[in-house]
């Protein structure tokens, strides 16, 4: 399946002011999951000087800096995308992931560490693992589905972020904050996880595509970086 997508950002300012450079975060992936047909990517007024480097995670990233101040700055992305993977468990485990060889678990720490592993999130997930679903598959299977039926959907238009764990302390789940809080849950039981960024097929359809974020976890054998998504309860797959 090919998609195509039109992001605008746009900051306007109250006075003038002296941009630092900045990082734009915007380019697709471009992986076994999905090929990118094109990308382009406009930045308004025209930056003195930019540059695409990759960061910390391997992604592309375009760097720009300014000369003089701003009183406005947009960015406009517009790319296409081939979806390839249509069955999110293409794959044979090769060990549970809470046994990461080394040097692999050195290499995975950063997404190894929970914000608070004595915290409500940490103890919901020792919970599920405690009721039988302490084998890798079967416990992000059961976390996922939990996370999905006990918690419900609230959509954020302001960007400020809470602490992962009081989205499950509070009962609530949303685009930006159940990604979130499968972090410390992952991780209390040795499985690494990261949040992504991104668009649902589905809101193709709808009249305001909001961007969206879900986890993904290490599953070695996996591919080895895969998506889950606690406002869906499904594991990702295109």
């Amino acid at each position: 399946m090919r998609i195509s997508v039109v992001h605008f950002t746009v900051y306007r300012y109250q006075k003038p002011v002296h941009p630092e450079p900045h990082t734009f975060r915007l380019r697709p992936r471009d992986d076994a999951a999905q090929r990118l047909v094109r990308f382009a990517l406009e930045i308004s007024p025209s930056p003195a000087g930019r540059n695409e480097c990759l960061d910390q995670d391997g992604n592309v990233v375009t760097e720009a800096w300014f000369n003089g101040p701003l009183t406005e700055l947009a960015a406009r992305s517009s790319f296409e995308v081939e979806t390839r993977r249509e069955n999110p468990f293409d794959y044979l485990p090769h060990v549970p992931a809470a046994a990461y060889p080394e040097p692999l678990r050195s290499a995975l720490a950063p997404y190894l560490e929970a914000e608070n592993p004595a915290g409500p999130v940490s103890a919901f997930a020792a919970a599920i693992a405690a009721a039988g679903s302490r084998d890798t598959l079967p416990f992000l299977t059961a976390l996922n589905q939990r996370m999905f039926e006990t918690f419900p959907h609230v959509t954020r238009d302001d960007v400020a972020r809470a602490p992962a764990g009081n989205h499950t302390a509070r009962g609530r789940r949303n685009l930006p904050g159940s990604g979130r809080a499968v972090l410390p849950a992952c991780r209390t039981m040795g499985i690494a996880a990261r949040v992504v960024s991104g668009y649902e097929r589905e809101a193709a359809l709808q009249e305001r595509a909001d961007m969206h974020a879900w986890a993904e976890v290490y599953l070695p054998g996996g591919g080895c970086w895969r998506g889950y998504d606690p406002s869906q309860g499904l594991a990702v797959a295109a």
